[in-house]
């Protein structure tokens, strides 16, 4: 039984001559319909009449979220260059087609390559992701394989170039509320910097992100949404995200998010994931600011592909090696925070968040608001912390007027001491003893 395809050939003497030679039925492909441009083929691709399409690198409008389409459709795409056009082969290859083929090619070997990539379309398909503590068990295409997993007891250490290891993504998330996500990322991924591992901080927050304004860049830069541009026409390499970010020294770089809400649809699922895949390569650790709201409701308001606000947060949390849940340590926080993790246990079920409790003070909670604010957590969710964060106000009002970094504003601050802390575990060096007060007072007498 041939297998049914689509093309959409620019070079019309090209795709007649595939077209008569796709008659034989010893090639075992046969062209259903011939597209003439992008839209066309789209539209045939949601018909379910073809299982692989053909189409031209220069096809115009192509970019990732096309192809992204075209396989939520089962349709495999192979892709044809003209003979000795780097450029297209590398950009096809960039937008993530896998076979690519010179359009000089014989018939034999162009219909060889869509069979193959159509059953390889269709193994994926048949086969389930493996996800474990958070973490995606394959290696990603094109990237190597994954260092060892992010764990509170085992670290891993700077990359270092050639060495074949990818970076490690965490994502910072918190329900609504304004809990504190910003600050516990940009002071963490202060942190790892200082502790000796490159670090690229990435707001991807699509409601109110503030990264940018935080660390002093008052300007409008282009940040994600320049990268997410670039990865979603397939022109995004690490040099030119390298470009984009905003490096403030130490190992710790930047990229920062939309500057206006209303910017959300330039951030779209595919891209945003391009855009990790190549932060991997550029820091050891990717720290990602995401937004709140894991809702999926507008894909039931569309009889098409919807356009999905949240899309960037799942697509984040989706890829993150580890998922830092933040709580605000007060009693409506604390019940907005066992609400929004049993959402996002339910929403993404691979994700095995870590809970960070912020703004830790006496004053709402108790008198021994750590014990509490622990106890309650561990009864309503089953999970214990791993940071006791304190409310620093004064240090961190000092920093926000400044735009600078906590550390460098007050490096005694018990909030910066706490994150350095985690950021010492996620690397898997212990922290330091805490001196008690009594032995701090047997001490000065």
């Amino acid at each position: 039984m041939s297998l049914p395809i689509l093309t959409a050939v620019t070079d019309a003497m090209v795709e007649a001559g595939l077209v008569s030679a796709f008659d034989r039925r010893d090639l075992g492909v046969t062209v259903v319909r011939r597209c003439v441009d992008l839209p066309d083929l789209l539209a045939a691709a949601t018909t379910g009449a073809a299982r692989a399409a053909l189409l031209s690198a220069d096809l115009r409008r192509l970019d990732r979220d096309a192809l992204t389409r075209l396989a939520m459709a089962g349709i495999a795409v192979v892709g044809l260059t003209a003979p000795g056009d780097e450029d297209g082969d590398r950009r096809l290859r960039q937008l993530g087609v896998a076979a690519v083929i010179p359009s000089d090619a014989t018939a034999e070997v162009i219909a060889g390559a869509v069979v193959e990539a159509s059953r390889a379309l269709a193994t994926n398909a048949a086969a389930p992701a493996t996800w474990a503590s958070g973490s995606y068990s394959e290696p990603l295409v094109g990237f190597g394989p994954l260092a060892p997993a992010i764990d509170v007891t085992d670290g891993v250490g700077p990359i270092e170039p050639g060495d074949g290891r990818v970076g490690r993504v965490i994502a910072v998330w918190g329900p609504a509320g304004a809990p504190g996500r910003t600050t516990i990322a940009l002071c963490l991924a202060a942190e790892l910097a200082g502790l000796g591992t490159s670090t690229l901080l990435v707001d991807a927050d699509s409601y109110g992100g503030a990264v940018g304004q935080l660390v002093g860049l008052l300007e409008e830069a282009p940040g994600l949404a320049a990268a997410a541009r670039s990865a979603n026409q397939g022109l995004l390499d690490v040099p030119r995200l390298a470009v984009l970010c905003r490096d403030l020294g130490g190992g710790l770089r930047v990229l920062p998010g939309i500057s206006r809400p209303s910017r959300w649809p330039e951030l779209r699922p595919a891209s945003v994931e391009t855009v990790l895949s190549m932060a991997r390569r550029l820091a050891s650790f990717v720290v990602v600011d995401c937004g709140f709201c894991l809702e999926t409701d507008e894909e039931l308001s569309f009889d098409t592909s919807a356009p999905r606000r949240n899309g960037a947060t799942l697509a984040v949390l989706g890829a993150a090696d580890v998922v830092l849940a933040v709580a605000s340590a007060e009693p409506v926080g604390l019940v907005r925070f066992v609400r929004g993790l049993s959402d996002l246990r339910e929403t993404v079920p691979a994700v095995d968040p870590l809970v960070v409790v912020n703004r830790l003070r006496a004053s709402v909670v108790g008198a021994d608001p750590a014990r509490e604010v622990s106890r309650a957590i561990l009864r309503h969710t089953g999970t214990e912390p791993v940071a006791l964060v304190p409310y620093d106000l004064a240090g961190l009002d000092a920093a926000q007027v400044a735009g600078q970094l906590l550390r460098d504003i007050a490096p005694t601050s018990p909030a910066r001491l706490a994150i350095r802390e985690l950021a010492g575990r996620l690397l898997g060096r212990p922290a330091a003893p805490r001196r008690r007060r009594g032995s701090l007072r047997r001490q000065a007498r």
